[in-house]
């Protein structure tokens, strides 16, 4: 389980289609306190690492057909940076909320708005898929935990503080890139006991 609080971004350094999967080598500052077997989220997708280069800063990961299909990781190119967070620990704080490293689909960046020292994000998605916010709620986006401000049927905002835009790879966002989305557990729960 994670909480969305990014602790570092990593660059993707090299890209190898294997049958159907893909594996990455990433370089990040993260990499020397980083062990084999331990889940890792790269911008949400919560991943195995598989080998670690300490002295390099670098280390690997695979992703199978289905993550590389529902998520913007096989969109990635070299010198792409994700956002980083490592499993939470049992005694660790609870900052952001509670994130599984799941993503349910991909978004699309509608627009950015510079808003006099912070940033105002759109993100479109299918509004077929069941998923929902609501303002006030909680999104996983990219990795990150955030409080969405506008809310409508496929498209909703979010804020970011200038602390978040400088330490994630939200700065590098254009319109029309496509972002990781993973909705509220507690908000995808209560819609299918109404459903049902």
């Amino acid at each position: 389980m994670f909480t969305g609080i990014i602790e570092n971004t990593a660059e993707l350094l090299e890209k190898t289609k294997y049958l159907s999967n893909v594996s990455f080598i990433f370089k990040s500052e993260l990499a020397s306190e980083l062990k084999v077997d331990q889940s890792l989220s790269h911008d949400g997708v919560c991943l195995t690492v598989e080998k670690i280069w300490p002295q390099d800063k670098t280390y690997q990961v695979t992703a199978i057909q289905e993550t590389l299909a529902k998520t913007n990781l096989g969109k990635l190119e070299i010198h792409h940076f994700v956002n980083l967070e490592r499993c939470m620990k049992a005694d660790g704080r609870f900052d952001g909320h509670i994130v599984q490293g799941h993503v349910d689909l991909t978004g699309v960046c509608d627009d950015i708005l510079e808003t006099g020292g912070s940033w105002e994000i759109y993100i479109k998605y299918d509004s077929n898929s069941g998923n929902i916010t609501v303002p006030k709620g909680s999104i996983c986006l990219n990795g990150i935990s955030l409080t969405v401000v506008n809310s409508e049927n496929g498209l909703f905002s979010v804020s970011i503080i200038p602390y978040t835009w400088e330490n994630t790879n939200l700065r590098y966002l254009k319109k029309g890139d496509k972002v990781n989305l993973e909705f509220d557990i507690i908000g995808k729960y209560v819609a299918r006991l109404l459903k049902s």
